[in-house]
């Protein structure tokens, strides 16, 4: 089973709505919890997997968006990940995505990674996003639409994302 299918992902409008204040202006909450293999030589999370998780939440919020219905190509151009504290097992991250920017046929997507066995973010990240044509090889616009919906997503908790 892959990890998308277990784990979840919250907007502030479901009806779990609790989450910590760190993450009150990110749209979409990820669920994820720590698995006792992904764990390293060193007894903490393996820092590759901290990409892992980044990609369910991203996921999460293009299904979110109505963006991953498999009609749509994006391809990750760009990722980072600033490790701020150790995770260990057990535990269960809280992974806020949003809109750091939306350009034209790219989105610079931030996430905050929320330990809540630490009660702090332990990692944050971001992603550059660039839509393609059908080919996967010619860059293609958002529609107004998909800006729209993007806008009134983030809108929903508070955020505005550069252009």
């Amino acid at each position: 089973m892959d990890s998308l299918n277990q784990t979840s992902y919250l907007t502030n409008t479901s009806l779990d709505n609790r989450h910590p204040d760190e993450l009150a202006h990110y749209p979409i909450i990820h669920h994820q919890p720590i698995h006792w293999g992904e764990m390293d030589a060193f007894n903490h999370l393996n820092n590759v997997v901290f990409y892992r998780y980044a990609e369910s939440a991203r996921i999460g919020y293009l299904q979110a968006l109505g963006m991953f219905d498999g009609s749509m190509v994006t391809v990750l151009a760009q990722s980072s990940c600033q490790y701020l504290h150790p995770v260990v097992y057990p535990d269960t991250l809280l992974l806020g995505v949003r809109c750091q920017r939306l350009g034209n046929t790219s989105i610079v997507i931030e996430y905050s990674y929320y330990s809540t066995a630490q009660q702090a973010v332990v990692a944050t990240a971001e992603a550059v996003i660039v839509r393609l044509e059908s080919d996967g090889k010619t860059k293609l616009p958002w529609t107004f639409e998909e800006r729209e919906r993007l806008l009134a997503l983030e809108k929903a908790v508070g955020h505005t994302p550069e252009f």
